[in-house]
């Protein structure tokens, strides 16, 4: 079996925030026929509760991590490596070619598409939805109803996409607040008063606020597949996606990618 190596590299400041990750360092597996396998650089957050985030000893887990692991075991022509990078950063890197995979419950949204390919078997689905207080009251089921109030979203994400996009045809309507930090201080933000709402998929409410001071209100949003990202033009980055999505179709086929989302979603996304 293949270990797995976490790295943490300090890019360039010009270009990145400070990226940190996780321990461990192994050449190369060989492959079945063996070769010497082709590393693969898998660009991930890892404050990202429960799907990329270090645990109580500082290593690298989650939902999209231990599927890449599950991933990595079952492609032997393939190792596959994370670097570990501010969520912002995530596809720079891929498109710098830094990194060769993007995995953090990407969401294939026309703008992505024009820069970047994405693989076809999702490995989750879900709903995005408002988020507010627990205690709020008001009537809040379209994103009409968030017109002249303070929404909080991350830059880059679907999410925001959503917002950029009502806002285009709504003369700014909401107004759009951009998380600067940390990746999952909406539910302070949220019950401080210093902004309304947040965009949220619906499974990310009880693992960023067990303590249910948040809700979601209205109807979904729209669905959403969750896919990796791959390069654009590149023939290798291909052949890399393909080979992707049929393990995916055989860990949804054997139960294996069901297990890992309950495991750290607490239930089945996966279909």
């Amino acid at each position: 079996m293949k270990k797995f190596t976490v790295v943490a590299l300090t890019l360039a400041l010009a270009i990145f925030a400070s990226a940190c990750g996780s321990n461990g360092n192994e050449p190369a597996s060989g492959s079945a026929d063996g070769e010497t396998a082709k590393k693969v650089i898998v660009g991930t957050a890892n404050d990202f509760e429960q799907v990329a985030f270090l645990d109580d000893k500082g290593n690298l887990t989650g939902f999209d991590v231990e599927l890449i692991r599950e991933i990595d075991k079952r492609l032997e022509q393939y190792e596959f490596e994370f670097q570990t990078l501010e969520f912002s950063n995530i596809l720079l890197s891929l498109e710098t070619k830094k990194v060769d995979i993007a995995a953090h419950l990407f969401e294939k949204n026309p703008e992505r598409a024009e820069k970047f390919d994405f693989n076809q078997e999702p490995y989750a689905y879900w709903r995005n939805k408002i988020i507010v207080a627990s205690d709020n009251q008001d009537p809040i089921q379209t994103l009409d109803d968030l017109k002249g109030k303070k929404v909080l979203i991350g830059p880059t994400s679907a999410q925001a996409q959503l917002l950029e996009n009502y806002n285009k045809e709504n003369d700014n309507a909401i107004e759009i607040v951009y998380q600067q930090n940390d990746a999952n201080d909406e539910v302070l933000q949220i019950t401080s008063g210093r902004v309304y709402a947040t965009l949220g998929a619906d499974f990310l409410l009880p693992i960023k606020d067990p303590q249910g001071k948040l809700k979601t209100v209205g109807e979904p949003l729209n669905e959403g597949n969750i896919l990796y990202v791959f390069r654009k033009n590149d023939p290798e980055s291909k052949k890399l996606s393909d080979a992707v999505d049929a393990t995916i179709k055989e860990l949804k086929a054997d139960g294996t990618l069901k297990k890992i989302s309950e495991q750290w979603l607490g239930q089945d996304f996966s279909q």
